[in-house]
């Protein structure tokens, strides 16, 4: 039964992949390449108007590990969360997390390389990863195509709900698995 079930999720998305253009094209009579390309014609304005935002997300990311502001900003944090006994090892992450999903995903894996993923650590950092969202990220690249510049309130509505999240993850772990 296992088999048939892991078969049939490996074949679901291609056979979506499949579906999806052929019913357009043989039910809707919609020209699917066509289109493909039209609409790829359209969204190319829209990316290189988003380049600068993201290279300058990247730079600040960047700047943000480089100058040692991440550690400065750890070591703040550490006798606060020491009180709630919040593991000092996945604090990176949540600090990491709103800012890059690349370099969170980095961080997951070398928690998974040393502890494991089994391990407590490593699924309260799987967990968090689910948890928080890559916010500076997000904002940057939709208030950026849209050319919203006010962004104050979102920055901070975005940033308590990774908070929320990071803690939720570690609440939730520690309940379930035990910390």
């Amino acid at each position: 039964m296992f088999e048939a079930i892991s078969f049939l999720s490996k074949m679901l998305i291609p056979a979506l992949l499949a579906f999806i253009p052929l019913y357009a094209l043989f039910f809707r009579r919609v020209p699917v390449y066509e289109s493909f390309v039209e609409g790829a014609k359209e969204g190319f304005p829209t990316a290189i108007q988003l380049i600068p935002h993201l290279v300058g997300m990247m730079v600040a990311v960047s700047i943000f590990r480089e100058t040692g502001a991440l550690q400065f900003y750890l070591d703040l944090l550490k006798p606060a969360l020491s009180l709630i006994r919040f593991p000092m090892e996945v604090l990176p992450l949540g600090l990491l997390r709103p800012i890059s999903g690349t370099g969170a995903l980095a961080f997951t894996e070398s928690i998974f390389r040393t502890h494991g993923p089994d391990s407590f650590l490593g699924r309260l950092a799987a967990t968090m990863q689910g948890s928080t969202d890559t916010t500076l990220y997000v904002l940057t690249v939709y208030f950026g195509a849209v050319g919203i510049r006010r962004s104050l309130y979102a920055v901070k509505v975005g940033l308590t709900a990774d908070l929320a999240g990071v803690l939720a993850a570690w609440f939730i772990v520690n309940a379930v698995f035990g910390g």
